[in-house]
């Protein structure tokens, strides 16, 4: 009896033994087939993992979906291998990190594919993983010459198919092996100024924004046969040049197009300046050759002087060459730390119409003071202060280079053209001192409602060594520049 009930057991425990094997077996035959993949998806959380047709970021993790996947000896993406952990396999997915990859070096008949290999076989799958569309970011030099080599900066120059640079197509080019430039020769002819680059990822067609600026002008009042520039940007390959209704046909302009040179021809009238590039035209809200608009006070014309102060009325180039006509002069020197007031070192001026009374609300930086002025010695230290009759702000010219223990000299070569925003006028800080707070918020903070009030320039030194000016100013003005 003993006998029977332990065959009975012996067998109940085969059975039970088969039951727990079978579905191990079966599952063990269910992944011997060759792997099958039939999607990727994104491993981020739903609503985010959806079936993926294309990638573009290394690193990142996805799901590989599909039969037979969990055995897996070797997974790569356009023949890079990735690394992965079983652990995250099971026979229908397999999460897995793209490999890190130099799209430069590639092998492109890989490229597009995923290869996966496993103890019982191997499958390849298309799956668009590359670079971004490329993208268009800036030009080397847009004033090449025929011959030059230039490069166009970007993101994304990978597999490149096409290329044309202005209109013209680029047969032969270089390409970064990071895909931040296309290297090329300019070529003699272009016909527009689009931009094209065609890769596997996309296109990109960038149309190049190169319209000139007039920034400032070295003398807007100067005298014909003087030497003028006008700085700003993109100035090169000009098309055309007007300076007060005067065409100007010969000039020289920098390599990278910050200025433009010429001699001043004899002018008929006052006028703006304009120009034309293969980019674009622009020209001057203000005028040059234009003493009058706005004036303050030029000693010819408009003298508007207290007659007293420390100015001194002079006239002619033989003190200060390159001006023929009447202006303020000043000789100061021995000012010692804190020295120099509105009443002492000053150059004083009557009531005069700042801005137009239509134009007291327009925005504070559309207009600017403006003079003329020739500094022939070093100048070094003390500060040229502008006032009004009204609220106290005041502008502050310092042009000399100011380090942490010095100050380099300020010299000009002839007469310039100073443009002093009127944002330049400020109240006092406390710590920073005068004219170095906050700007007016309105013109009318500066002169009124009206427009109209006097103005006071004078010298005075923030520093503590003596300090001294030599040099002259003409034609005070506040004029519109936007």
């Amino acid at each position: 009896m003993k006998k029977i009930i332990y065959q009975i057991f012996s067998l109940l425990a085969l059975c039970l033994m088969v039951a727990t094997l079978l579905p191990a077996c079966k599952k063990d035959a269910r992944d011997k087939g060759a792997p099958v993949i039939t999607n990727i998806r994104s491993y981020v959380a739903s609503p985010n993992d959806t079936v993926l047709k294309s990638a573009v970021a290394n690193g990142q993790y996805v799901v590989i979906t599909g039969e037979n996947l969990r055995y897996a000896t070797r997974i790569s993406f356009n023949g890079v291998d990735a690394t992965f952990n079983t652990a995250l396999f099971a026979s229908n997915s397999a999460v897995v990190q793209i490999p890190a990859m130099e799209y430069s070096k590639l092998d492109t008949t890989k490229l597009y594919t995923v290869d996966y290999v496993t103890t019982s076989g191997s499958t390849t799958f298309s799956f668009k993983l590359g670079p971004a569309a490329p993208k268009v970011t800036g030009v080397s030099n847009l004033f090449a010459n025929p011959g030059d080599s230039v490069y166009v900066f970007g993101t994304d120059f990978f597999f490149v198919k096409r290329f044309s640079y202005r209109g013209t197509t680029i047969q032969s080019f270089k390409l970064d092996p990071l895909g931040t430039s296309i290297g090329f020769i300019m070529p003699s002819t272009t016909s527009n100024d689009i931009i094209s680059v065609s890769t596997k990822s996309g296109d990109v067609n960038f149309k190049i924004v190169a319209t000139p600026i007039i920034a400032s002008v070295s003398n807007e009042n100067a005298n014909p046969g003087d030497s003028v520039y006008i700085y700003g940007t993109y100035l090169k390959n000009i098309q055309t040049l007007n300076y007060a209704g005067t065409a100007i046909t010969s000039y020289k302009s920098a390599a990278n197009g910050s200025w433009v040179g010429f001699i001043l021809p004899t002018l008929t009238h006052s006028g703006t300046i304009s120009l034309t590039t293969p980019f674009g035209s622009t020209s001057t809200i203000y005028n040059v050759n234009d003493t009058e608009t706005g004036s303050i006070s030029n000693w010819d014309s408009n003298f508007n002087w207290q007659y007293w102060g420390a100015g001194k009325v002079t006239q002619g180039d033989s003190h200060f060459a390159g001006n023929s006509s009447t202006y303020m002069a000043m000789d100061i020197s021995g000012l010692s730390q804190g020295d120099g007031m509105p009443w002492t070192t000053n150059i004083p001026m009557n009531g005069a119409q700042w801005v137009p009374a239509a134009n007291i609300a327009d925005s504070v930086s559309h207009w600017a003071f403006k003079f003329e002025t020739n500094i022939p010695r070093a100048w070094n230290g003390t500060s040229v202060n502008i006032v009004t009759g009204v609220g106290g702000f005041i502008a502050r010219w310092e042009p000399w280079q100011k380090t942490a223990t010095t100050t380099a000299p300020y010299t000009t070569k002839g007469w310039v053209t100073v443009t002093i925003p009127l944002t330049s006028f400020r109240k006092s800080d406390p710590t920073l001192g005068e004219g170095k707070g906050d700007s007016i918020a309105k013109i009318a903070d500066l002169t009124g409602p009206s427009g109209n009030t006097s103005c006071i320039l004078y010298i005075h030194n923030y520093g503590t060594a003596v300090g001294s000016f030599y040099g002259a100013f003409d034609n005070l003005r506040v004029v519109r520049i936007k």
